[in-house]
Protein backbone atom coordinates (compact mmCIF):
# COMPACT_ATOMS: atom_id res chain seq x y z
CA UNK A 1 0.00 0.00 0.00
CA UNK A 2 0.96 3.41 -0.84
CA UNK A 3 1.98 5.91 1.49
CA UNK A 4 -0.34 8.47 0.39
CA UNK A 5 -2.96 6.16 1.06
CA UNK A 6 -2.24 5.01 4.59
CA UNK A 7 -4.97 7.03 7.38
CA UNK A 8 -3.21 7.32 10.75
CA UNK A 9 -6.81 8.00 12.08
CA UNK A 10 -9.99 6.01 12.08
CA UNK A 11 -11.36 2.96 11.30
CA UNK A 12 -11.93 1.33 8.44
CA UNK A 13 -15.09 -1.13 7.84
CA UNK A 14 -15.10 -4.65 6.46
CA UNK A 15 -18.81 -5.40 6.53
CA UNK A 16 -22.32 -3.66 6.44
CA UNK A 17 -23.61 -5.57 8.89
CA UNK A 18 -23.25 -4.61 12.65
CA UNK A 19 -23.04 -7.90 14.24
CA UNK A 20 -20.32 -9.49 11.28
CA UNK A 21 -18.54 -6.21 11.85
CA UNK A 22 -18.27 -6.14 15.70
CA UNK A 23 -16.65 -9.77 15.16
CA UNK A 24 -13.62 -8.04 12.95
CA UNK A 25 -12.54 -6.10 16.18
CA UNK A 26 -10.86 -7.39 19.50
CA UNK A 27 -8.95 -6.14 22.27
CA UNK A 28 -5.60 -7.80 24.09
CA UNK A 29 -7.41 -8.99 27.18
CA UNK A 30 -9.94 -10.77 25.34
CA UNK A 31 -7.09 -13.01 23.29
CA UNK A 32 -5.26 -13.30 26.35
CA UNK A 33 -7.90 -14.48 28.73
CA UNK A 34 -8.88 -17.47 25.98
CA UNK A 35 -5.43 -18.36 25.45
CA UNK A 36 -3.64 -18.35 28.69
CA UNK A 37 -6.17 -20.94 30.28
CA UNK A 38 -5.27 -23.08 27.40
CA UNK A 39 -1.23 -22.87 27.84
CA UNK A 40 -1.44 -23.83 31.51
CA UNK A 41 -4.11 -26.42 30.88
CA UNK A 42 -2.35 -27.68 28.13
CA UNK A 43 1.28 -28.10 29.91
CA UNK A 44 -0.55 -29.62 33.46
CA UNK A 45 -2.62 -32.00 31.43
CA UNK A 46 0.52 -33.25 29.44
CA UNK A 47 3.05 -33.56 32.71
CA UNK A 48 0.61 -34.58 35.25
CA UNK A 49 -1.36 -37.40 32.49
CA UNK A 50 0.57 -38.03 29.60
CA UNK A 51 3.80 -38.99 31.38
CA UNK A 52 6.19 -35.72 30.31
CA UNK A 53 9.02 -34.62 31.78
CA UNK A 54 9.42 -30.89 32.89
CA UNK A 55 12.80 -31.10 31.21
CA UNK A 56 11.09 -32.56 27.74
CA UNK A 57 7.93 -29.88 28.48
CA UNK A 58 10.24 -26.94 28.91
CA UNK A 59 12.62 -28.02 25.66
CA UNK A 60 9.57 -28.41 23.50
CA UNK A 61 7.65 -25.24 24.78
CA UNK A 62 11.05 -23.35 23.30
CA UNK A 63 10.61 -25.20 19.84
CA UNK A 64 6.93 -24.59 19.79
CA UNK A 65 7.59 -20.87 20.27
CA UNK A 66 10.49 -20.68 17.65
CA UNK A 67 8.61 -22.53 15.64
CA UNK A 68 5.67 -19.50 15.78
CA UNK A 69 8.02 -17.29 14.73
CA UNK A 70 8.75 -18.87 11.94
CA UNK A 71 4.90 -18.81 11.01
CA UNK A 72 4.65 -15.73 11.73
CA UNK A 73 6.73 -14.64 9.57
CA UNK A 74 5.63 -16.93 5.98
CA UNK A 75 2.06 -16.52 6.82
CA UNK A 76 2.70 -12.74 6.95
CA UNK A 77 5.05 -12.63 3.73
CA UNK A 78 2.92 -14.91 1.50
CA UNK A 79 -0.37 -15.07 2.59
CA UNK A 80 -0.90 -11.45 4.06
CA UNK A 81 1.10 -9.69 1.17
CA UNK A 82 -0.38 -12.11 -1.79
CA UNK A 83 -0.51 -10.63 -4.74
CA UNK A 84 -4.23 -10.89 -5.99
CA UNK A 85 -5.46 -10.47 -9.45
CA UNK A 86 -9.11 -11.16 -8.72
CA UNK A 87 -11.73 -8.58 -7.31
CA UNK A 88 -12.82 -11.61 -4.61
CA UNK A 89 -8.84 -12.30 -4.02
CA UNK A 90 -7.99 -8.90 -3.77
CA UNK A 91 -10.90 -8.51 -1.35
CA UNK A 92 -9.94 -11.32 0.85
CA UNK A 93 -6.43 -10.20 1.59
CA UNK A 94 -7.80 -6.61 2.30
CA UNK A 95 -10.17 -8.35 5.10
CA UNK A 96 -7.04 -10.55 6.03
CA UNK A 97 -4.18 -7.48 6.12
CA UNK A 98 -4.92 -4.81 4.02
CA UNK A 99 -6.95 -3.03 6.26
CA UNK A 100 -4.32 -3.23 8.88
CA UNK A 101 -1.86 -1.05 6.21
CA UNK A 102 -4.66 1.74 5.46
CA UNK A 103 -5.20 2.34 9.19
CA UNK A 104 -2.47 0.83 10.93
CA UNK A 105 -2.90 2.66 14.43
CA UNK A 106 -6.73 0.84 14.88
CA UNK A 107 -6.11 -0.78 18.21
CA UNK A 108 -9.04 -2.69 17.94
CA UNK A 109 -7.71 -5.08 14.49
CA UNK A 110 -4.41 -5.49 15.67
CA UNK A 111 -4.43 -9.04 17.30
CA UNK A 112 -6.49 -11.62 15.21
CA UNK A 113 -10.24 -11.81 16.58
CA UNK A 114 -11.08 -14.45 19.00
CA UNK A 115 -13.21 -16.92 16.21
CA UNK A 116 -10.97 -16.73 13.17
CA UNK A 117 -8.02 -16.87 15.89
CA UNK A 118 -9.70 -19.92 17.13
CA UNK A 119 -10.72 -21.79 14.12
CA UNK A 120 -7.26 -21.39 13.04
CA UNK A 121 -5.72 -22.77 16.69
CA UNK A 122 -7.76 -25.54 16.39
CA UNK A 123 -7.01 -26.30 12.59
CA UNK A 124 -3.03 -26.14 13.80
CA UNK A 125 -3.27 -28.30 16.70
CA UNK A 126 -5.09 -31.11 14.90
CA UNK A 127 -2.10 -31.10 12.40
CA UNK A 128 0.51 -30.80 14.92
CA UNK A 129 -1.32 -33.71 17.18
CA UNK A 130 -1.12 -35.99 14.31
CA UNK A 131 2.87 -35.16 13.68
CA UNK A 132 4.10 -34.93 17.15
CA UNK A 133 1.21 -37.24 19.26
CA UNK A 134 1.61 -36.16 23.21
CA UNK A 135 4.52 -33.83 22.58
CA UNK A 136 2.02 -31.22 21.45
CA UNK A 137 1.04 -30.89 25.33
CA UNK A 138 4.30 -29.22 25.38
CA UNK A 139 4.77 -27.90 21.89
CA UNK A 140 1.05 -26.20 21.25
CA UNK A 141 1.31 -24.15 24.10
CA UNK A 142 4.83 -22.70 23.48
CA UNK A 143 3.57 -21.99 19.63
CA UNK A 144 0.33 -20.10 21.08
CA UNK A 145 2.96 -18.58 23.62
CA UNK A 146 5.11 -17.25 20.31
CA UNK A 147 1.64 -15.93 18.76
CA UNK A 148 0.71 -13.82 22.76
CA UNK A 149 3.95 -12.45 22.11
CA UNK A 150 3.78 -11.52 18.93
CA UNK A 151 0.42 -10.08 19.16
CA UNK A 152 1.32 -8.03 22.47
CA UNK A 153 4.56 -6.59 20.05
CA UNK A 154 2.81 -5.77 17.38
CA UNK A 155 0.63 -4.20 19.50
CA UNK A 156 2.86 -2.24 21.57
CA UNK A 157 4.29 -1.20 17.99
CA UNK A 158 1.55 0.57 16.51
CA UNK A 159 0.30 2.28 19.87
CA UNK A 160 3.20 3.12 22.17
CA UNK A 161 6.74 4.43 21.49
CA UNK A 162 9.70 2.24 21.65
CA UNK A 163 11.39 1.36 24.80
CA UNK A 164 15.40 2.10 23.71
CA UNK A 165 16.51 -1.43 23.83
CA UNK A 166 13.50 -2.36 21.17
CA UNK A 167 14.18 0.73 19.02
CA UNK A 168 14.61 -1.94 16.15
CA UNK A 169 11.92 -3.86 16.11
CA UNK A 170 9.67 -0.56 16.15
CA UNK A 171 11.40 0.61 13.26
CA UNK A 172 11.61 -2.23 10.94
CA UNK A 173 7.75 -2.57 11.46
CA UNK A 174 7.62 1.17 10.50
CA UNK A 175 9.73 1.16 7.35
CA UNK A 176 7.36 -2.20 6.26
CA UNK A 177 3.98 -0.06 6.76
CA UNK A 178 5.93 3.10 5.66
CA UNK A 179 8.42 2.74 2.86
CA UNK A 180 8.92 -1.48 2.65
CA UNK A 181 5.58 -3.46 2.16
CA UNK A 182 8.20 -5.85 0.42
CA UNK A 183 10.47 -6.03 3.57
CA UNK A 184 10.23 -6.74 6.88
CA UNK A 185 7.92 -8.92 7.76
CA UNK A 186 9.11 -10.54 11.28
CA UNK A 187 7.35 -8.40 13.92
CA UNK A 188 8.20 -10.10 17.44
CA UNK A 189 12.00 -11.18 15.89
CA UNK A 190 14.02 -9.56 13.35
CA UNK A 191 15.45 -13.43 12.94
CA UNK A 192 14.29 -14.45 9.53
CA UNK A 193 14.15 -11.03 8.06
CA UNK A 194 17.90 -11.44 8.07
CA UNK A 195 17.70 -15.41 7.12
CA UNK A 196 16.02 -14.77 4.01
CA UNK A 197 17.01 -11.43 3.51
CA UNK A 198 14.10 -9.57 3.79
CA UNK A 199 15.67 -6.74 6.20
CA UNK A 200 14.77 -3.20 5.66
CA UNK A 201 17.29 -0.45 5.14
CA UNK A 202 18.78 0.78 8.25
CA UNK A 203 17.15 4.19 7.98
CA UNK A 204 14.60 6.14 10.30
CA UNK A 205 10.93 4.95 9.78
Amino acid sequence: MQADKIKNKGQGRLFKNEYLETMTKTHPLVIFSIYLPIIGFMLYYGITYKGMSAGQSILLFAVGALSWSLFEYLIHRYLFHLVAHTERSKRLVYTMHGIHHEFPRDRERLFMPPIPSFILASILFTVFKLLLGVQVFAFFPGFIAGYLVYGSMHYAIHAFAPPKFMKALWRNHHLHHYKYPDKGFGVSSILWDVIFRSMPRKEKA
